[in-house]
């Protein structure tokens, strides 16, 4: 896992950092993000995967130690209130615990709202 002194430079490198288990998990949140925003730009920002779309932040990602936190913004969570339900949530954020199935349908859903979002802020 990445320290505070071998911060990951990009996505993949954040990614290798992890075991085995919660690699497949945040190879497959990428690959949703990646085919629901395709022009989105990747980097690493706050020591987390991120996507921005239009200079504006699409959604980071991070493995934590039982789950994957989604952060898609308040107003994403709240668009899918209702479907978003039975996991544990902050604000702008939810969490996919590993023990269960992400989501990855959902995680395309929200991701082509805030791709909207962030399109018609232009």
């Amino acid at each position: 896992m990445a320290t505070l002194n071998n911060k990951p430079k990009t996505i993949e490198e954040y990614i290798a950092s992890f075991p085995k288990e919660a690699k497949h998990i945040l190879e497959e949140l990428r690959q949703a993000v990646k085919e629901s925003a395709p022009q989105a730009e990747e980097s690493i920002s706050y020591g987390m995967p991120t996507f921005k779309l239009c200079g504006k932040r699409l959604a980071y990602f991070a493995a934590w130690k039982s789950h994957v936190g989604f952060y898609p913004g308040t107003a994403a969570l709240e668009a899918f209130k209702q479907e978003l339900a039975p996991f544990k949530q902050a604000k702008g954020s939810v969490q996919f615990p590993y023990a269960e199935p992400i989501p990855l349908e959902l995680v395309k859903r929200i991701v082509k709202f805030k791709a909207q979002e962030n399109q018609s802020r232009m």
